[in-house]
């Protein structure tokens, strides 16, 4: 489709849908008083508190302003809306590239927890093994859940694993489904990108990233007086690309796609709720996902060994095909049992990642190779069976009702590896690369079907001490089939000087159990080496090749969490400023690639004769070992002004400073008493795990209604990022750069609304990948270390795909 065809067939869908058109909407000062009262339900247990009144920070993001924004991807969303949360797109990263992970106060993305309705939602099955933010980490896919089905986010910023268990070091995201007996709305989403990409050796117009969403939720009443709100996404994405000038073919040209991966998904979610009679409910929610994304990597040169040029006399760019079947079912009922709020459900929910590779081949197969390839596939499983109590008692010496609340939770996990086909794996009969490039299929040595048990319990008070002291404690015990028991607790304070000023803190420890995906996972994969393609083995920590490496079993992380803050709200006007230490130890990650041998070449001799015995030249695996200092401080203010004559507006800014230091490095026997110690965990490891994430960034925005109109514009500043490079002289900055959007709206009376809006006005893009030469000098015509391909530095805390422009139309009723 040409560009001009695609504008006018956006604005031809926008004017078509607009005939017959919304109706009337709640002022800004009456949505505003909404939101202040609303009853906060994330990191307490006390329900009659709202936002304002939390003994710790919580940010409550609505759907609608979710909705609002052009981006249909929920990670993304919050991340312009939250002022500690990061989300950024990697690309040439595999797996990664289709399940990209957000975080929160710049820790790893699985030291957040994230619960669907106060439960624990299920991992994605897929373990961040290469060169992106996150790395060595198995976090929630938050693109399973579309923004429709959901009613309203809560983001906890305190350490919480008294509370919720393993997980909840940075926070916890809660997110709260859409509950509705009446009602609906769908919507269509046309948009793409216009922009004019610069890279450091070429600058080039394009349109692509073409992007088309239909969503929607409808209410329905179920029996006499409950609900079932149904919800769903269709979503259809082009892919883009960002690449340079690939400076090792003649002449120079651009070879990659470098930028996000197209992407095909439906997506489907119920959730249900009826009384059964005058004390018990029922409830539930079912969810599913079929997503199907394909992502680039890197190019492959006609000469290139793992090349059978009677197959591609060009080169090639394999094609990774990712496809995400999600599905989870819970059921519960609550009610009362004995004067105590009771809660009882069970819970499923499972994540399977299939790959292919497409566009490949196989070199050590010759022409007898295929050139597409069926690569194996991952699967998380989660069983999750939740009973909880709560009960206000009187005492007489306390301003209000003591809170109690306890609860028990256990929980069974799944992991399973699946092999590829012979030839995405196999060595041939010709002596060259073996496998398929781009990514080789799971070996047979690498299938895994593993599970463990894990039981936790939790004892939980809260009250007013006095008219102005208000405390919680809460404790909670775990214990793990795998690796052993852990007993958190949290002491929480607030303390109301005025109606308007208070002032709140929390001092906590907290964990993280390890993974079954970083316990188990184990895949041999192309990574490039000073420009080598190395066939490189990720082992379990208990394998033979890893035990005979120095590894031992993993064990869980552990934090201390200080947090100091105050709240001050007076009028139209609410401010928060929460402070944060916290302190991890033994925090996991992979180790780097230990390379005994490249070729025929031997790299390492001591690497080289631990591994001898097994078959392999390089592996890595996870372990333990690393301490980190985090410190930081959000910031979140909001204005409200209601006038006569101009409409009503919404002021707000939100601001992050955050750091973390590695206090210390993980350490092996085995391995430092080598004649030549291998590095375990070098500095580009370093940089990702410690600055990956702006240190300062500033979220302000503008929000206006009139009438039926409305318009919003906001603008997110982020702090460079050095992306850091094995040889500090290749070392760069993403940039200091502000990122604005707009969009404007119109209501008309028959209930539909044309919004539009532009993302990334400016057009703005992090500072380029440099073509640097081995001194250092930046010469965009040499024969460098960075060959082009790769335009801008996938660490970017708002990608690099340039300006967005999209459409909306939304009928309700």
């Amino acid at each position: 489709m040409t560009r001009s065809n695609f504008r006018l067939l956006m604005l031809g869908t926008a004017l078509t849908l607009s005939m017959s058109l919304p109706a009337t909407f709640a002022s800004a000062q009456e949505a505003a008083a909404d939101e202040l009262t609303e009853v906060v339900v994330t990191g307490t247990r006390t329900a009659r508190r709202s936002k304002l009144e939390t003994l710790a920070p919580v940010d409550v993001i609505k759907a609608d302003t979710l909705q609002a924004q052009g981006s249909t991807e929920l990670a993304e969303g919050l991340s312009r809306l939250a002022p500690s949360i990061t989300f950024q797109r990697p690309a040439v990263t595999d797996g990664t590239d289709s399940v990209r992970p957000a975080s929160l106060r710049g820790l790893s993305p699985d030291q957040t927890l994230v619960l669907l309705n106060g439960k624990r939602r299920h991992a994605s099955s897929l373990v961040n093994i290469n060169g992106s933010v996150g790395r060595g980490s198995a976090a929630v896919d938050l693109n399973t859940i579309p923004e429709p089905a959901l009613g309203s986010v809560e983001v906890l910023r305190d350490g919480a694993s008294a509370q919720y268990g393993s997980d909840a070091i940075a926070g916890v995201m809660n997110l709260r489904l859409r509950e509705a007996r009446q009602g609906g709305s769908l919507g269509l989403t046309l948009g793409y990108y216009d922009t004019r990409v610069k890279t450091a050796n070429t600058m080039y117009d394009i349109m692509d990233g073409e992007t088309l969403t239909l969503s929607g939720w409808v209410g329905l009443p179920l029996l006499s007086d409950g609900f079932l709100t149904l919800s769903g996404e269709i979503k259809d994405r082009k892919p883009t690309s960002r690449g340079g000038l690939d400076t090792r073919i003649t002449p120079a040209a651009v070879k990659s796609r470098y930028g996000d991966p197209q992407e095909r998904a439906v997506t489907l979610f119920a959730n249900a709720g009826t009384p059964i009679n005058d004390v018990w409910s029922a409830y539930g929610w079912a969810s599913y996902q079929n997503r199907r994304d394909d992502s680039a990597a890197n190019y492959r040169q006609p000469a290139n060994a793992g090349n059978v040029l009677a197959i591609y006399p060009n080169g090639f760019l394999p094609i990774i095909q990712a496809h995400t079947e999600d599905y989870s079912l819970t059921g519960g009922v609550t009610g009362d049992i004995l004067g105590w709020t009771s809660d009882f459900s069970l819970s499923y929910g499972n994540n399977k990642l299939s790959y292919a590779t497409a566009n490949s081949v196989n070199a050590s197969y010759g022409t007898a190779s295929k050139t597409w390839f069926y690569s194996g596939y991952l699967q998380y499983g989660q069983t999750l069976l939740n009973a909880s109590f709560s009960k206000p008692y009187d005492v007489s010496w306390l301003a209000a009702p003591l809170d109690v609340a306890f609860g028990f939770e256990a929980r069974k996990e799944t992991y399973k590896i699946g092999q590829g086909e012979l030839q995405s794996w196999a060595l041939g009969p010709i002596a060259a690369q073996q496998g398929a490039q781009g990514f080789p299929g799971l070996f047979p040595q690498n299938e895994a079907d593993v599970d463990r048990n894990n039981f936790g319990a939790y004892l939980d008070f809260e009250s007013k001490l006095t008219e102005k002291l208000s405390a919680g404690v809460a404790i909670r015990y775990e214990d793990y089939s795998d690796f052993g028991d852990n007993v958190s607790a949290k002491l929480s304070a607030r303390y109301d000087f005025t109606d308007a000023f208070a002032i709140r803190g929390s001092a906590s420890n907290g964990f993280r159990a390890p993974s079954l995906q970083q316990q188990y996972f184990s895949s041999t994969a192309t990574n490039f080496v000073s420009g080598v393609p190395l066939l490189i083995t990720t082992f379990p920590a208990t394998s033979n090749v890893a035990k005979a490496l120095g590894a031992a079993p993993l064990e869980a992380e552990t934090s201390e969490n200080l947090a100091l803050g105050f709240v001050f709200h007076k009028g139209p006007f609410d401010v928060t400023v929460d402070a944060y230490t916290i302190k991890i130890e033994d925090r996991i990650v992979l180790t780097e690639n230990l390379i005994g041998k490249s070729g025929p070449t031997i790299t390492n001799q001591g690497i080289y004769n631990l591994l001898a015995p097994f078959g392999v030249d390089a592996a890595r695996f996870f372990m333990n070992g690393v301490d980190t200092t985090t410190k930081g401080i959000d910031v979140v203010a909001n204005y409200r002004l209601s006038t006569d004559s101009f409409g009503d507006y919404l002021f707000s800014l939100a601001a992050n400073h955050g750091e973390t230091e590695i206090d210390r490095f993980p350490a092996n026997n085995t391995l430092s008493s080598l004649p030549v110690p291998p590095a375990l965990f070098a500095r580009v490891n370093q940089n990702l795990l410690s600055t990956s994430t702006p240190e300062d960034k500033f979220n302000a925005s503008v929000d206006w209604k009139a009438g039926g109109w409305g318009a919003s514009i906001n603008a997110v500043y982020y702090a460079s990022i050095l992306s850091a490079q094995t040889n500090a002289a290749f070392d760069f900055e993403t940039g200091d750069k502000t990122v604005v959007n707009i969009s404007a709206n119109y209501r008309f009376a028959s209930k539909v609304v044309w919004s539009v809006g532009i993302d990334n006005i400016g057009d703005v893009y992090p500072e380029p990948t440099p073509i640097t030469t081995l001194s250092g000098t930046l010469t965009p015509t040499s024969t460098t270390a960075y060959n082009g391909g790769a335009g801008f530095s996938p660490r970017s805390p708002f990608g690099f795909n340039g300006r967005f422009i999209y459409t909306r139309i939304t009928k309700s009723w």
